[in-house]
């Protein structure tokens, strides 16, 4: 692959391997890896403050009871982009243990929905922006008609360092593109942290559009679990927690986490991917993702199935 000077525009983080992260660097090593484990996820911590009613209210991790955590990739980190940002990468996470299933549905940054607490309808990545990960929650929430217990932020540097300190991943690239100065052949291809950035965020090339880009960005996500898994991955420990650590926020405390470690363990063997499927239309210029009754029926379904 060629590297030419090029500036990375917005992502489609892979934040779904956090979870997975934190549950393959648990086993057997935490013994002696409390410490770096205790001090990188204190380091994360930021709660949310959402009105309470019966969605918002947390599950009981040690009961093993499922959970959803609403996954949020931000395009801050690089480029000089700081503050807020919005986040260019939505993902919901159900997580059943006695199912022992994992379920991750991606949603498009476009798709058009009712703002909550901000009083408008607009593209569903606006509400970070317009509120934080409280009002993504929120949005999110009502439009899927499912509790969103949690949340976990990334930017655009994570992914970067993530991929790079486990030494690369490799990926089956089913369309030739070239971006951000990096060309992509057809087939199996290896990817640097820089290339993994290009990658992801490559649409308008894509007949497929945004939805293509959702299909690299999980692509991604299992070749980055499964390196996780790997002997090496498992030894770079100290600097893929460090790595999270400095990229990213969650509500989920270092009790929580730990958790999820002892109880959800089997869910994570077994991941379905899914995502909201739409249609684009225009509204005074700009670019939306309109989302069927039936398809959007059929998520909420499956979703409300995995949090029984």
């Amino acid at each position: 692959m060629k590297r030419k000077k090029s500036i990375w525009k917005t992502i489609l983080i892979t934040v779904g391997a956090l979870l997975l992260a934190l549950v393959v660097i648990s086993g057997g090593i935490l013994a002696f890896a409390y410490h770096d484990f205790s001090e990188n996820v204190q380091k994360t911590y930021e709660p949310v403050k959402r009105q309470e009613d019966s969605k918002t209210k947390a599950a009981n991790l040690s009961d093993k009871q499922p959970f959803s955590v609403l996954l949020l990739g931000i395009d801050t980190g690089a480029l000089n982009r700081y503050g807020q940002g919005r986040s260019d990468s939505i993902m919901v996470v159900t997580v059943n243990p006695t199912k022992k299933q994992t379920t991750v549905v991606s949603i498009a940054r476009d798709t058009y929905v009712d703002i909550v607490g901000h009083g408008t309808q607009d593209k569903i990545n606006h509400a970070y922006a317009f509120g934080g990960a409280a009002m993504s929650m929120d949005t999110v929430q009502k439009y899927l008609d499912i509790p969103i217990q949690h949340y976990v932020t990334m930017n655009m540097r994570a992914i970067k360092d993530l991929v790079d300190v486990i030494g690369g991943i490799e990926v089956e690239n089913d369309l030739a593109f070239e971006n951000s100065g990096f060309t992509f052949n057809q087939g199996k291809i290896s990817l640097n942290g820089d290339q993994t950035l290009a990658f992801t965020r490559m649409r308008y090339d894509d007949p497929r559009g945004d939805y293509g880009r959702q299909e690299r960005q999980r692509m991604v996500v299992k070749a980055v679990a499964e390196k996780f898994l790997s002997v090496y991955g498992v030894s770079k420990y100290r600097e893929v927690l460090q790595a999270l650590s400095e990229n990213m926020k969650t509500d989920l405390d270092q009790n929580a986490v730990q958790q999820i470690m002892l109880n959800y363990r089997d869910a994570f063997n077994n991941v379905k991917m899914d995502q909201l499927q739409g249609t684009g239309f225009m509204k005074d210029g700009i670019s939306y993702q309109s989302v069927s009754p039936e398809e959007l029926q059929r998520v909420q379904q499956e979703l409300k199935d995995q949090l029984a």
